[in-house]
């Protein structure tokens, strides 16, 4: 009698291994102040691609003018990306030099 193993490729056994999923790292796009972009603009923006309400949007905004920034959102590193470029490219064609950028959240 032969002894079957998991590696005889004759045996009716399969092992499954389990992969740990672990979640993507998350970044924060960033608001940046400049003595130029409209405060007004910077509400819209907020509102139009971060899906901000008008009180959210005119907090965030005064943050970017008193601290020299604000948090306009968490997101996958793709989602950040993405709309760091939709910003920028916006607000260039408005003719404002509205900065946004991305970067890591701290670890936890």
């Amino acid at each position: 009698m032969t002894r079957r193993t998991p590696t005889d490729p004759a045996a009716n056994t399969q092992i499954l291994e389990r992969t740990q999923t672990t979640r993507p790292r998350l970044y924060r796009v960033l608001l940046l102040n400049d003595d130029y972009t409209p405060m007004e603009f910077v509400v819209m923006v907020l509102g139009r691609y971060f899906r901000k309400s008008a009180a959210d949007a005119e907090t965030i905004m005064l943050a970017v003018h008193r601290k020299g920034q604000g948090v306009a959102g968490v997101y996958t590193r793709e989602v950040a990306e993405t709309k760091v470029a939709q910003v920028t490219q916006h607000a260039r064609r408005e003719g404002y030099p509205l900065r946004v950028v991305a970067e890591p959240e701290p670890s936890a």
